[in-house]
């Protein structure tokens, strides 16, 4: 399977037998698979969406946002539930190429990403448990 490093972009074969040995980066050393939110930018986005053989759901948020702010511990805390889902967060004012290309309207909006496709997407803060359950049933229907 193939994880893309968030932190240098470099692509990293992991047999999938192998992921549950927590996976580090060829390149820089990182973790593979943090278990929480990594950041995305304009740079990383679209290598890490188009090369990651897991589903990556993308939370496109910004600090001015009360309900980004809101529902931003309650993404976390989904991303240790899901371990099988890659976890990411796209500042929308610092990546405006990003949140065009994705024609992000309001903020905060979740993207589920599988292939490097879009398969769901929900606009507004979400508590932990409905945001697992979103994912869970977006992940079946997609399968």
């Amino acid at each position: 399977m193939n994880l893309v490093c968030p932190h240098c972009a470099t692509t990293n074969r992991v047999p999938e037998e192998r992921l549950q040995d927590q996976p580090v980066c060829g390149r820089c050393g990182e973790k593979l698979m943090p278990a929480h939110p990594v950041a995305l930018t304009d740079e990383t986005f679209p290598r890490y969406i188009a090369n990651t053989g897991q589903p990556v759901l993308v939370d496109f948020w910004a600090d001015w946002c009360a309900p980004c702010r809101m529902m931003a511990p309650h993404f976390a805390n989904a991303a240790t539930q899901l371990p099988g889902v890659r976890f990411a967060k796209v500042d929308s004012d610092a990546s405006p190429n990003t949140s065009a290309a994705n024609d992000i309207a309001s903020i905060p909006t979740l993207i589920l990403y599988r292939d490097g496709k879009e398969v769901a997407r929900q606009s507004g803060a979400m508590p932990a448990g409905e945001l697992v359950k979103w994912v869970q049933g977006k992940l079946a229907r997609s399968a």
